[in-house]
């Protein structure tokens, strides 16, 4: 650890540093995937008859939400779709064209490299598949190559299917701040979760590889799982 001049540890320097840039809001595509800034005409309806498919505990630690019908869901999209950080997505089958999903990129830090991915609405249809997964590496590899050195997850503390999601795609787990929020009335503790820039080209491989059409079989069963692969370059589990 490097020691300055009155003998205190300070950090690392991080070398020709100036910053990353916003990110452009733009369509990521790969691996039968479309991530398309959000358009509430778009993709509104798509999205309510997916959505529509769960008994409504999709909502439950979603901060936003449930919706009384297809109007007030369409009006809700149009002001997100707005704003700039949030940066909301519509995640889309490039075969169907079918929107499926939700996600943002948030708490958008240019100058601290810091970038957060959030707001993650899967559908039924969308849950568990290997379009869900494409759609999350497709957000994290154009975060790093943006110049992004920490890209952060974080979730209600309770919610276990989306801290198991974070730690199967590599994130690394970092605590849980008590009382972070209040979310629908009712206290929220969040988990936090990290990839950090020097273990990205390690974690990237490892999704490629998964992603690839060898690692699947004629009927889409994957040949080896995620966990399995990203488990050894996780620097701290989730104990939860």
């Amino acid at each position: 650890m490097p020691i300055n001049e009155f003998n205190q540890p300070v950090g690392d320097i991080v070398a020709n540093w100036q910053g990353a840039p916003f990110p452009p809001w733009r369509v990521l595509q790969g691996w039968g995937c479309r991530v398309e800034p959000l358009n509430a005409v778009q993709h509104a309806a798509s999205l309510w008859q997916a959505f529509s498919a769960d008994s409504g505990a999709l909502w439950t630690y979603f901060s936003a939400g449930p919706y009384a019908d297809l109007a007030a869901f369409e009006h809700e999209l149009s002001l997100r779709a707005q704003l700039q950080d949030p940066q909301y997505y519509a995640i889309v089958d490039a075969q169907s064209g079918a929107a499926l999903g939700l996600a943002a990129y948030l708490r958008i830090a240019p100058a601290a490299g810091s970038i957060e991915v959030g707001w993650l609405h899967f559908s039924p249809a969308l849950q568990g598949t290997r379009l869900a997964t494409a759609a999350m590496v497709l957000l994290m590899q154009n975060a790093f190559a943006l110049g992004y050195r920490r890209y952060e997850w974080k979730c209600n503390a309770l919610n276990t299917p989306s801290r198991r999601a974070a730690q199967r795609l590599g994130f690394s787990f970092e605590g849980i701040f008590r009382q972070a929020a209040v979310n629908k009335g009712r206290n929220r503790d969040t988990a936090w979760f990290s990839v950090i820039d020097t273990e990205w080209p390690a974690l990237s491989a490892v999704l490629m590889a998964w992603l690839n059409d060898d690692n699947f079989a004629a009927n889409g069963q994957q040949k080896q799982a995620l966990s399995t692969l990203t488990l050894p370059l996780v620097a701290q589990r989730d104990p939860g």
